[in-house]
């Protein structure tokens, strides 16, 4: 059936209706059925199509579209300054210094050029294969998609002589594209702010963004990004630029890491017309760091360029395996996981026609890449390590030991499913009644005492809880055999029953709430951090999907006559205090500091710190892949300096500290 016509089918085959029924049918579906969206009302109907979501997402890739329009121009090497400002009231301002959109009268629709591109879909400089090789934006429909679901939007063009200058409301312009001014200067300036009859939230993340722009400072060597927030009452600024290019971007990666080598391995080849640039370098850690990107997009679920990067570099290890003194000591093959130990990589690769799965561009689909870049990888990194054996030895080293702990992992998988069979979920564990994930939460309780309280108190069909006891282990010193067989995190891994590291499986999940629930204090700080340091080293989809947050347990009851009062903070205790005894003495008042949750009962620790209706929940976002990895080795790593360097500088915004 094509557009409500059936073609081609057989008299003998086909399916006969009623046939009044069809003819009443038929007059009630007319040419008034039939709704032909013109200009950008398809983008208004169906936003979601075009930028993923109208959530928080969805916002952000408003503002890489505009921007990826500037990175065009500096990857055509018209471009080398881009500012990205968020104004108050959420109104964002990104300028350029390239070339300008064209603002001439368009050959074919007789209108400014300028106005062309601005509001019609699948109209710009990147079908023009003169315009740009290769280009981010690759539908073409960025900036005509900002501005149709954009309350207001303005852009300037400076185009020696002149500047021009158009206003659009929802996508409409206001009047023709007028000159303003005169300028020697090229580039373009858009400034919009978004509609919020579409878009969920105008509540831009500066981490989210900033961590972008990063991104492409490092992928485009030379080029200054910087991005301005001028929302709060003191302005941030951060401005990004790398001349060192993505070897910078790896050098970041490993700062606070012990490096196996000292300079980050990097090659930039060509083959056809794929550019291929990768740079490496391993670390003393026991997880990967990988970025990989095409044109510029983040492929955050990889695709053809980093499976040929993985067949190339295990290809790579194993030839120079067997010519290496190692291969006596250890016989068996390498593998890719072997590889990943410690290895943090950027792989960026440019194409002039890249397939992607979806607009928002997450995977990378084309073939022919996959093999282009494993040929590359391989002669490249084969003539690096011919002539560098010390280094090549030292990865060796590295990848061996990882090779015998995946042969310990592997067992203590086999002896965790025997010992498992028949009951497969933790004795401590008090499951829920709810089996479908989304409705389901868990608490990870500190101590059998609060773990008491908190099975008596719960919601028994949503909510599970699962008690933790004595010294947890330090994941970040650790590999994954060692975290497989640790007593403490076998009943969290088997209650959230998804796997582990390279084995996690996020739609396994058995809870899409897991609420980490620990007292208020140093004890409890010390528990949520190394549980945050254990999901963000070995199941960090489980932070990137939104599943896990803090509780926030009360730090006071305060009782004044027969009322009580929660406070859970200090500011909260003080704001009770003043508005009930209006400036009496506080010293009548009765205030209780809770120490741990053991000391409240199942009903206080239910109304406090369970009940979805009066509860306080933290949600755990990762706005910064790249600061989180630096902060998790800094605070939970071997290396005592930078520890040392960041409590002394922060040691003054302590405000409440319990000792």
């Amino acid at each position: 059936m094509v557009d409500g016509v059936f073609e081609g089918v057989p008299t003998s085959t086909a399916v006969h209706h009623d046939s009044a029924a069809g003819r009443a049918g038929a007059r009630a579906y007319t040419a008034n059925n039939i709704q032909v969206l013109k200009g950008l009302e398809a983008v208004r109907k169906r936003p979601g199509m075009y930028i993923g979501s109208t959530g928080i997402e969805g916002l952000h890739h408003l503002v890489y579209e505009v921007v990826d329009n500037s990175i065009d121009e500096a990857m055509a090497g018209f471009c080398d300054t881009i500012r990205v400002t968020i104004e108050k009231d959420n109104i964002v301002r990104v300028e350029d210094n390239g070339r300008g959109i064209p603002t001439e009268m368009h050959p074919g629709e007789k209108v400014s050029t300028l106005e062309v591109v601005l509001t019609q879909l699948h109209a710009g400089g990147k079908f023009d294969n003169d315009s740009y090789k290769v280009s981010g934006g690759l539908h073409g429909v960025g900036v005509s998609v900002v501005n149709a679901l954009s309350d207001w939007l303005e852009v300037t063009v400076r185009r020696d002589p002149s500047v021009f200058y158009q206003k659009y409301r929802r996508g409409v312009p206001e009047k023709p594209v007028e000159v303003i001014g005169a300028s020697e200067e090229t580039g373009t300036t858009v400034r919009f702010r978004v509609d919020m009859s579409i878009l969920e939230t105008d509540d831009y993340s500066y981490g989210v963004l900033a961590e972008r722009f990063r991104e492409l400072a490092f992928l485009n060597k030379g080029i200054v990004i910087s991005i301005c927030d001028e929302r709060g009452a003191e302005p941030r600024f951060q401005e990004f630029h790398f001349e060192g290019g993505i070897r910078s971007f790896i050098t970041h990666l490993n700062t606070s890491k012990k490096t196996v080598h000292p300079e980050p391995i990097y090659f930039d080849s060509q083959k056809d017309d794929v550019k291929v640039e990768i740079a490496l370098q391993y670390n003393d850690r026991y997880d990967e760091t990988l970025f990989t990107f095409v044109n510029n997009i983040n492929t955050r679920e990889g695709g053809t360029h980093l499976a040929g990067f993985r067949s190339g570099l295990t290809r790579v290890m194993n030839e120079q395996l067997k010519k290496s003194k190692q291969s006596k000591k250890f016989e068996d093959p390498l593998t890719g996981d072997d590889l990943k130990e410690g290895l943090a990589v950027v792989i960026s690769v440019k194409i002039p026609d890249p397939q992607f799965e979806g607009q928002t561009k997450m995977k990378l689909g084309n073939p022919r890449v996959q093999g282009i870049v494993s040929s590359l990888v391989y002669e490249r990194f084969n003539d690096y390590f011919d002539g560098n054996p010390a280094v090549i030895e030292a990865i060796l080293d590295k990848a061996i030991l990882a090779a015998k702990a995946r042969y310990a992992a592997r067992d203590a998988r086999m002896r965790i499913r025997k010992s498992s069979e028949g009951s497969s979920l933790p004795g401590k564990l008090a499951d829920c009644a709810e089996k479908d994930p989304a409705k389901c939460e868990i608490f990870i309780v500190e101590g059998d005492s609060a773990g008491g309280s908190a099975k008596q108190g719960r919601d028994r069909q949503s909510q599970a809880i699962l008690p933790l006891w004595g010294k947890m282990l330090n994941v970040e010193k650790a590999r994954e055999d060692k975290v497989l067989t640790n007593d403490k995190l076998q009943p969290v891994i088997a209650s959230l029953g998804a796997g582990l590291g390279a084995h996690f499986d996020a739609e396994k999940v058995r809870y899409h709430k897991v609420i980490i629930m620990a007292d208020a204090d140093v004890d409890g700080s010390h528990i949520r951090t190394l549980l945050l340091t254990f999901f963000f080293r070995y199941m960090r989809q489980l932070i990137e999907k939104g599943y896990v947050y803090f509780a926030m347990p009360p730090l006071y009851k305060i009782t004044i006559g027969k009322k009580f009062y929660y406070a859970y903070d200090e500011s909260a205790r003080k704001k009770i205090l003043d508005e009930n005894l209006r400036g009496g003495d506080e010293s009548k008042i009765p205030i209780q500091r809770y120490k741990g949750l053991g000391e409240m009962n199942p009903d206080q620790l239910w109304e406090t710190t369970m009940n979805p209706d009066t509860r306080s929940l933290t949600q755990i976002r990762l706005e910064d892949a790249v600061e989180a990895d630096r902060v998790f080795t800094m605070l939970m790593g071997e290396d005592v300096e930078p520890r040392k360097n960041f409590i002394e500088q922060n040691a003054v915004y302590v405000s409440n500290l319990d000792i």
